[in-house]
């Protein structure tokens, strides 16, 4: 078994959930299928102490094989190359050596942003299901740097790790195929419909956060039956300082996130639904962390509705939708 490679099943929920407090490197698809293609989002969350960071480089674990990168506006794409272990079977034939290391480099995201990179590989044979595979990242800043590289020994928890690589569970073909539908049914069955005024406020959910993160991100369906527009102007949980909606956009090539000054409008007869990489509510100034699989009371104000009682259910880290049962919490 090589060293990015643990057959630990408590460890592996953990893996997924866990991570410092300065910065962050996770995960967007916490799960994968052996003989599967796997699009790798490695999710940079915040620099090196207030620092911007400018390279971020993802090592290509033995097993995870044909990786190719994705290029970023704005930044250089480099990798190595180098033979595997063993040849391992590859679409319509076996490959024997590919990318071992993935960087980016040259542009600069700053602490108070998130980006993404990423990646497309093939999850081989040499996986089965229940183990884990780990992603080492080494992220630079112009002043400073955070490897995350440490992988959990057997009984050990990755919370115990000051700095742990992004983990990915290795799950049955069939078990990965249903999480994606599944999800969707679990958010929208979670509770039913919120009436405010011509207001239907829909399937509210967040994302869980890894271990000493300030900020979580919300989301929720709404919409306008009405003949007057309505504005969504801010958001309220217990845990969190403050709530504002933000919207991410291309700027110059780079993806920015920058918050909504005047409250997001929803036309008369029109849907919106806030989602990650789109409008979504931020939560900031966390007084602790957000759980998967949990729920959280929390309010919506809008400008002519008022303000609503929401509850928001909550998904793994990174989710790209509310499967809330999905994660374990052992907290």
């Amino acid at each position: 078994m090589n060293r990015f490679l643990s057959g630990s099943l408590g460890a592996a929920g953990l893996a997924l959930l866990a991570a410092p407090a300065l910065a962050h490197a996770v995960l967007e698809r916490t799960q994968a299928s052996p003989n599967q293609s796997y699009r790798g989002v490695v999710q940079i969350s915040h620099g090196c102490a207030g620092r911007p960071t400018v390279r971020v480089r993802v090592t290509i674990p033995e097993g995870v094989v044909g990786a190719k990168a994705m290029p970023k506006p704005g930044w250089q794409l480099a990798t190595v190359k180098g033979p595997y272990a063993r040849a391992y079977p590859f679409y319509h034939g076996e490959i024997r050596e590919g990318v071992r290391e993935i960087t980016w480099s040259g542009g600069s995201l700053p602490d108070d942003q998130f980006d993404e990179f990423v990646f497309q590989a093939r999850i081989s044979d040499a996986f089965a299901p229940g183990a884990t595979v780990y992603f080492p990242v080494r992220q630079d800043c112009d002043e400073g740097a955070q490897d995350w590289r440490e992988i959990p020994a057997a009984g050990q928890s990755a919370r115990d790790l000051e700095a742990p690589a992004p983990g990915l569970r290795i799950v049955a073909a069939a078990a990965q195929a249903a999480p994606a539908a599944a999800a969707a049914a679990q958010g929208a069955a979670a509770q039913a419909p919120v009436r405010a005024g011509d207001l239907t406020i829909e399937a509210p959910w967040m994302r869980a956060t890894p271990g000493g993160a300030k900020v979580a991100g919300g989301y929720v369906r709404v919409t306008n039956t009405g003949r007057e527009p309505d504005r969504l102007v801010a958001a309220a949980i217990p845990l969190a300082g403050r709530g504002e909606v933000h919207q991410m956009s291309m700027d110059n090539g780079v993806m920015r996130m920058a918050p909504v000054e005047a409250g997001l409008v929803i036309k008369p007869g029109e849907t919106v639904a806030l989602k990650p990489g789109g409008y979504h509510l931020m939560f900031m100034d966390l007084k602790g962390p957000v759980r998967a699989g949990e729920s959280v009371d929390g309010t919506l104000t809008f400008a002519r509705a008022g303000t609503v009682a929401v509850r928001f259910q909550v998904g793994a880290v990174g989710a790209a939708a509310p499967d809330a049962a999905g994660e374990p919490h052992n907290h």
